[in-house]
């Protein structure tokens, strides 16, 4: 008698983890539940209530919104948009000339903005610098009104101790003081807060082009194009030759050069040896983006002057936080101006901060399950008849750059993207592991990346040529491979065989 697999249909809209109000994903267990999200069609919209939260405001923000709008007798035409502090409202504001007549006191940011062409604008920035409002202050907000009967039961860990623990981990596995090391309300609000703060700095001595190196994720390359006028994008991080020929007329000019390690989603390594040799050549700072990589993966010690990573993946686990962290290598020329770059964060809610301190401390645990799931994975893809192609930490023409960084034998990142020989819409629809945004999860976690990041890009002639041009495949599937038993992982994929 065959076993029945442990991965059920989750349906559309349900949260990510399931029954969790301050989940960071939701499901979409269809492609057409996908592209009916991409379009904002109305029976979507019905469905997904609670998703990532840059991307869709939360129902207790909503509810809160509103709320403030009758206590403030805000006029019809305009909306109320929450944020996590009035650093942010500042920040919005000033982008958008907004000027609020309104004196709203309340102990987080509250701007008006018209309904319609502004309002989107304005949603679509916010995303862009991560200055959210935390959904577990608003729900605390909303609970000592009674405009809600409970608040979610979960655990966190004490007041007194909750920050330390965060900051002692990071200082730890990152070989940096703690002093060094800054929280923040999201992952895109530590790399907004960093490329602001280069900014600010190198325009004074005539540094104003940005690097970009690989495709980076999608909102790191907005806040890129937000904020600065000039930018540079090499999408080939195997061939350094031509980055290096641009720094021999433009390195004095060069900013900062910013890249993942390994990017997302096709989890390619640059030759880091020679990149800080080319940044050390022309005194430029290198920022690198150590979500994927993890401190439990690779050391990145001596390369990065600046990481960022977004809490809110592997070191959560459980996708239910939103947080990131700014880490200054302690042996960068400009570690003695860490305030340039932590003064645009804002804290992150003290729940928040509970929450993640008792998941984090499961963090090493959770990667080292996750690097070894990710490989017997590899090696079962490498054998499977319906895989095209497999992207991964040590895909041929990116293992030797890995594998200078790796802290062992068994670090490999727990991201793996595939394409496949199949119909992809009969592949994804059929596989029952959770499916939505996000990563890191200790729960095996599917994206269809290219239509929920560039589904702008799927749907033109020239998009469609530029995801070619760039070698990002349209039917790509994302793995963020969890904790599960490995057996039970491979057989839910064993029945691709049949389709």
């Amino acid at each position: 008698m065959i076993k029945e697999s442990i991965f059920k249909p989750i349906i559309c809209g349900e949260t990510l983890p399931v029954n969790n109000i301050h989940a960071v994903s939701t499901s979409m267990p269809t492609l057409q539940d996908v592209i009916d999200y991409e379009e904002q069609t109305p029976q979507i919209l019905e469905k997904i209530s609670v998703a990532y939260p840059r991307f869709v405001i939360h129902p207790y923000l909503k509810l809160l919104s509103n709320y403030l709008k009758n206590k403030y007798e805000v006029p019809n035409e305009y909306e109320l948009i929450l944020l996590s502090s009035q650093k942010a409202v500042h920040v919005v504001s000033n982008k958008y000339f907004i000027h609020n007549k309104f004196d709203f006191n309340e102990p987080f940011g509250v701007i008006k903005v018209l309904k319609g062409r502004q309002y989107k604008k304005v949603l679509k920035f916010i995303q862009y610098v991560g200055y959210n409002l935390s959904s577990r202050l608003a729900e605390d907000y909303l609970f000592k009104l009674d405009l809600i009967e409970k608040t979610q039961k979960e655990e966190l860990e004490k007041k007194e101790l909750c920050e330390d623990i965060i900051l002692n981990t990071l200082a730890n596995t990152y070989s940096e003081k703690k002093e060094n090391i800054k929280l923040s309300v999201s992952g895109m609000n530590a790399m907004y807060c960093v490329l602001k703060g280069i900014k600010n700095i190198q325009a004074k001595n005539g540094r104003t082009i940005l690097v970009q190196l690989g495709w980076l994720y999608l909102d790191t390359m907005n806040i890129v194009n937000h904020y600065f006028e000039e930018s540079k994008i090499f999408y080939d991080i195997t061939n350094l030759d031509n980055l290096e020929n641009f720094l021999k007329e433009n390195g004095l000019k060069v900013s900062a050069i910013v890249t993942e390690i390994p990017t997302n989603p096709l989890v390619q390594t640059v030759d880091l040896e020679k990149l800080k040799n080319l940044c050390n050549s022309y005194n430029i700072p290198l920022v690198i983006d150590s979500t994927f990589a993890t401190p439990y993966n690779l050391n990145l010690n001596s390369y990065a002057d600046i990481y960022v990573e977004s809490l809110t993946k592997f070191a959560c686990g459980n996708a239910d936080v939103l947080m990131g962290a700014i880490i200054l290598n302690k042996n960068s020329k400009i570690s003695h101006i860490s305030q340039e770059f932590f003064k645009h964060c804002d804290e992150p809610y003290i729940k928040d901060i509970q929450r993640l301190a008792l998941e984090i401390q499961g963090y090493k645990t959770r990667v080292k399950k996750i690097s070894s799931n990710t490989k017997k994975l590899v090696e079962y893809f490498q054998k499977s008849s319906y895989i095209d192609e497999i992207f991964y930490c040590l895909s041929p023409k990116y293992k030797e750059n890995y594998e200078k960084l790796m802290i062992d034998e068994n670090s490999l990142c727990g991201i793996i993207s595939i394409t496949f020989k199949k119909d992809f819409q009969k592949v994804y629809d059929n596989l029952n592991f959770p499916k939505g945004p996000s990563l890191g999860t200790e729960f095996t976690l599917l994206m269809p990346y290219t239509y929920l990041a560039h589904y702008d890009l799927i749907v033109s002639k020239e998009g469609k040529e530029f995801l070619e041009k760039i070698n990002l495949p349209i039917n790509l599937l994302r793995i963020s491979v969890g904790v599960e038993n490995i057996d039970e992982i491979k057989k839910e994929f064993e029945k691709l065989k049949d389709i």
